[in-house]
């Protein structure tokens, strides 16, 4: 069933395909050109993207552990709720929080969407949810670095979300939406072509990614999440979603980290896509020696904070977890790091180096 936008969310999808529509001869200029030098026709593009649009979910990554004002974690709440929520409800975050009046993700909404979201007395359940489109469909996610979970929505969702090519904090001009993806793949071509680089693949050509990469997209999911992780922390197109996400309406899969499989989170987990009919999968998760946590990633009071909480010599992302509730339950404890907020960001870098660096928790099955 079509979710109902409000006006706030209508005039905020209307605001960015203003945008795009208003560079569509800029974004048409970029494809010619990268078509003209690849020899690849325009009828290949168009069709690529149709295949991508009607194919291509978007991922939500969480990180299922970690606790609210009331030491609620994450997947006790999906649970509960049913309903995956933005960070202006939640008021969480793996590291700062700017999702209030005047902060800095109030501010940056206000410049992407035109001010949709400041007017009109729009309320904080209207705000959008972030995503990525997971169009590689690598094992751990289009956009690992916000968490070590992700669902993948039904592919009709995208046609309520706003796209950025990169994160929209760093307010890019490639921008778009379902209908206008212009400028989405004119940079995506152009990374493709020039860089060889996109969206995380390394040796990318316009050849590979209009052909076999997109065409992976139609078959039906095969709950195969094997293969290397790419270590993408960076590069992806990020959607942030109009409308409400209902867990039984909108989500079909959750590709969950297999260290939480036997634990109380991952029980949650369970219950979860029982309750609200979602596949479930594992992928080959990370994990990572304290005494390998390099220095030159992330700061060098990583390897104290890896040792400090590694189990058995080894740090994983159900550790981490472990040590965000910790910190939460008696940040007097962690004093001699810094402050609550220092010390949530320095988990936060934690996590990113062991993406970076870690080893699969297991082999394919």
């Amino acid at each position: 069933m079509p979710v109902e936008l409000t006006l706030s969310q209508r005039k905020a999808l209307e605001h960015v395909a203003a945008y795009a529509r208003s560079r569509k001869s800029e974004a048409d200029q970029a494809i010619g050109d990268v078509l003209r030098l690849t020899g690849i026709g325009r009828a290949s593009l168009d069709e690529a993207v149709a295949k991508l649009q009607a194919h291509a979910p978007v991922a939500l990554h969480f990180h299922p552990d970690r606790p609210d004002h009331s030491m609620k974690s994450v997947a006790e709440a999906l649970l509960e709720q049913g309903e995956y929520k933005s960070q202006f409800e939640t008021m969480l975050s793996s590291g700062s929080v700017s999702a209030y009046p005047g902060g800095e993700r109030d501010i940056w909404e206000e410049r992407m969407f035109g001010g949709a979201y400041q007017t009109g007395g729009a309320a904080n359940s209207e705000r959008p949810k972030y995503g990525a489109l997971n169009v590689m469909q690598h094992p751990e996610g289009p956009a690992p670095r916000f968490g070590s979970c992700y669902f993948l929505l039904s592919p009709a969702v995208s046609r309520r979300c706003t796209f950025t090519y990169l994160d929209s904090h760093l307010e890019r001009r490639e921008k778009g939406t379902f209908e206008e993806f212009g400028l989405i793949a004119a940079a995506l071509l152009k990374d493709a072509h020039y860089g060889g680089f996109a969206i995380g693949e390394r040796e990318l050509t316009v050849q590979k990614l209009l052909g076999p990469t997109i065409d992976r997209l139609e078959k039906p999911f095969a709950g195969d999440i094997g293969g290397e992780s790419v270590r993408n922390l960076d590069h992806y197109i990020e959607a942030q979603i109009h409308g409400g996400l209902s867990l039984e309406e909108d989500v079909e899969l959750l590709v969950a980290d297999p260290c939480f499989k036997g634990t109380g989170t991952g029980k949650l987990l369970e219950l979860i896509c029982r309750r609200y009919s979602i596949r479930l999968y594992w992928h080959m998760g990370f994990f990572l020696k304290a005494d390998e946590v390099p220095t030159d990633f992330r700061g060098p009071s990583m390897p104290s904070l890896a040792r400090r909480i590694a189990r058995n010599g080894e740090i994983d992302a159900f550790q981490i977890g472990c040590a965000a509730m910790d910190l939460k339950r008696n940040p007097a404890a962690w004093s001699g790091r810094g402050d609550y907020p220092a010390v949530l960001q320095e988990l936060k870098q934690l996590w990113h180096v062991l993406v970076q660096y870690g080893h699969p928790r297991r082999t394919p099955e």
